[in-house]
């Protein structure tokens, strides 16, 4: 394809799918019929779930009906962005499982820390109600793989919030590389660069009043209350997060993994899959905090089959300089170009030099219309859990489990266990899930 012809077909690909997004966000000024709209229950009132707070309630075919939290300070403000752009407050409670029980509610959105991921997504597909999680999709490789067995086993919806998938930006640039300008495709490429801070060694304190810490602990050990292990700084603790592979790498991953994909439909070769081989190294080599999740680190992911090929994941959060012109994101490599994917454009290359681009934001309000145009339609949205969420997770699980242990895993891709690891695969979920937050069964 020529230098006119690639940039024609991406100014034309760019404005298609502009297009429709233009057209649902004029749609957003005003609400569709009571009768018409998805009633939501949000579990979450800060960080992450506030932002989806925001953006389901400013969706035309969306109603926010209840929003839980165990932290009621969290609340008050939740509500009232919620009562600003849908014109109705929201009911409110503090036990998540009001949610799941109320027979009203079509979805639930979990905004929770990673360790509350699993049982409220899986307690709301059993009671038939479809589900946008926040990405990884779960703590553990385990939690996942009963996620996705309650997905498929009650025809559930379940969109995981790497929103990236649903953007113009992501849009057009798969389609760009769906046109085999790339040319065959071997490498890929993942990494996080922007620089981060250090959390200290604060000492353990009392709980907030009003908090219900002993749930917000939930499946974890129970352990005294200290502000490095609560809001924010959570996912740095293997109990509750996975570190920075599974906070900002899962987009990075998954971008690297949706451009290999499609190069590889281009040159109508097998599908990627998942790896057979994982391989970690790094540590906390920068930072001096009590994190306990490598602050530098380098996966690589060795894909085999008939078509071998290999993504590499890096993270250098002390770093205040970007990598391809980007402080975060991914490339893929082919025999006649590369792309470079950022979190605001793209731009492609070939040995000439810069041959095509796309730009546009990375906000979740496309991925949330995706997830309500699903619940409609029954078709799968653009991270859907199965095919997509799950497997990126996935790359982030075994990513940090090769680190922890210092060695290379060799996965078995139709069981998601490492094979001949019995260390290893005593790392897939946790020793025990603390009562009464065992995992539900499906």
């Amino acid at each position: 394809m020529s230098e006119v012809n690639r940039r024609g077909f991406l100014a034309g690909a760019a404005a298609g799918v502009a297009t429709v997004g233009s057209t649902r966000l004029r749609g957003e000024s005003k609400k569709a019929g009571a009768n018409e709209r998805v009633r939501v229950g949000v579990i979450g009132a800060g960080g992450r779930a506030l932002s989806l707070n925001r953006s389901f309630a400013e969706n035309a075919n969306a109603e926010i009906v209840t929003i839980a939290d165990l932290d009621p300070r969290r609340l008050p403000r939740a509500v009232e962005e919620v009562f600003r752009r849908q014109g109705k407050k929201p009911k409110t409670t503090e036990d998540f499982r009001h949610l799941i029980d109320d027979n009203s509610l079509d979805a639930i959105v979990v905004g929770t820390p990673d360790h509350w991921h699993a049982i409220p997504s899986i307690m709301a597909m059993l009671a038939g109600k479809d589900v946008y999680v926040e990405k990884p999709d779960s703590h553990n490789i385990v939690e996942g793989m009963r996620m996705v067995a309650a997905m498929k086993k009650h025809k559930r919806i379940c969109q995981m919030g790497s929103q990236h998938r649903s953007t113009t930006r992501m849009q057009t640039a798969l389609a760009y590389i769906k046109t085999g300008a790339l040319g065959r495709c071997l490498v890929a490429k993942a990494w996080e660069s922007s620089r981060q801070g250090a959390i200290g060694f604060p000492k353990d304190s009392q709980v907030p009043a009003g908090v219900n810490y002993d749930m917000w602990c939930g499946a974890a050990p129970k352990r005294p209350f200290n502000v490095n292990r609560f809001h924010g700084r959570w996912r740095w603790f293997y109990d509750y997060g996975t570190g920075d592979l599974g906070n900002d790498g899962v987009h990075r991953i998954d971008m690297a993994v949706a451009g290999l994909q499609a190069a590889i439909e281009a040159q109508k070769e097998d599908p990627l899959g998942l790896p057979t081989g994982i391989s970690a190294s790094g540590g906390k080599w920068y930072f001096n905090d009590c994190q306990e999740f490598p602050d530098t680190l380098q996966v690589n992911y060795e894909y085999s089959g008939r078509h071998p090929r290999i993504l590499t994941y890096e993270m250098r959060v002390w770093c205040p300089y970007q990598y391809l012109g980007e402080s975060e994101g991914a490339a893929v490599f082919g025999e006649n170009g590369y792309i470079v994917l950022g979190n605001r454009r793209w731009r492609a290359y070939d040995r000439s030099g810069q041959v095509a681009a796309g730009d546009g934001d990375s906000h979740e309000k496309p991925h949330v219309q995706n997830f309500i145009d699903c619940i409609k339609s029954r078709k799968k949205p653009y991270c859907d859990l199965e095919t997509v969420g799950h497997p990126a997770s996935v790359l982030c699980h075994s990513g940090n489990i090769s680190a922890r242990l210092g060695r290379k895993l060799v996965l078995d891709t139709k069981t998601e266990s490492f094979v001949g690891d019995k260390e290893a695969n005593a790392m897939r979920g946790r020793p025990e899930w603390r009562k009464p937050w065992v995992l539900p069964e499906v």
